[in-house]
């Protein structure tokens, strides 16, 4: 019987399986809807469902944010594990992962272009380079960015995504927190504002430093915004948390942020906020 059935098997004129790609759907990871790929992308990687706002890399952003034909500023270069850092990988294994992983050398990537029209330089954190951890790289870029910024006589943006310090490189990593605190001086000295858009996840570090200090605070809506995390928070005041404790709603209800901005609506939004911002030196 076996046989019969292999011969009947081989017998028939099959057609040969069509090739489908394996990235034709994505899961939302809110509502668990199944979505096209490419409507999800369309859609400024926002779930037409639920309006879950979706992770996404530097070059998404800074094409969503800029006007078409900005420039890529070239990523400055820094010591690459100046501690010998080493757990259950050597640091440089991981860097090595990351960088094969991302277009990108490190997790700060700057533009310089123009928002609607109006001068701008945006700093964009990807939280897929090592949950955007912030590093001498990140610091260098995030100053790098503030000096384009005064030369350019326009405004710094900083898009925050990111789990914090950089524990790898230790102290190192930390002192980005008042390195960057005094670019922002510098840009506010040069009489240029300084605008934060938080996204999802900002967290540690860098909510202690830059993510915090914007003329100007805009976060996407459902962003994950605090600096220690939820649970140690809870067990160490030993009181249970709000609802929404830490997600972008909750902290503007409280005055933390200026703006919680639908990621359709962000770019007309810091347009009008940097004409705002600069209508005085204008006139």
């Amino acid at each position: 019987m076996s046989s019969w059935l292999t011969r009947v098997r081989n017998a028939l004129p099959f057609t040969p399986k069509r090739d489908t790609p394996d990235n034709l759907w994505i899961k939302c990871p809110s509502c668990s809807e199944m979505l096209f790929t490419k409507e999800y992308e369309d859609n400024l990687s926002v779930c037409p469902r639920c309006e879950h706002h979706g992770r996404i890399g530097a070059d998404a952003r800074l094409a969503q944010l800029l006007d078409p034909g900005f420039e890529l500023l070239p990523a400055p270069k820094v010591k690459e594990d100046p501690l010998k850092f080493r757990d259950s990988k050597k640091y440089t294994d991981r860097l090595k992962a990351a960088k094969a992983a991302n277009p990108h050398p490190d997790a700060m990537t700057n533009a310089f272009g123009t928002i609607e029209g109006h001068k701008a330089v945006v700093g964009v954190q990807d939280f897929a380079f090592m949950g955007g951890s912030m590093g001498m790289a990140v610091g260098n870029a995030f100053l790098a960015g503030i000096d384009r910024a005064v030369k350019e006589k326009c405004p710094y943006v900083a898009v925050t995504a990111a789990g914090g310090a950089r524990m790898q490189e230790g102290i190192l990593s930390l002192m980005q927190m008042p390195r960057t605190t005094v670019g922002i001086a510098k840009l506010h000295a040069a009489g240029q504002p300084y605008i934060v858009i938080l996204t999802d996840p900002t967290t540690g570090g860098v909510t202690a430093s830059y993510a915090m200090l914007g003329d100007v605070q805009i976060a996407e809506p459902g962003a994950l915004i605090g600096f220690a995390g939820q649970r140690v928070i809870q067990d160490t005041i030993r009181e249970k948390l709000p609802e929404g404790f830490q997600r972008a709603e909750y902290l503007h209800d409280h005055g933390m942020l200026d703006m919680v901005v639908h990621r359709h609506a962000l770019k007309e939004t810091l347009a009008k906020t940097i004409g705002y911002l600069t209508a005085a030196k204008a006139a």
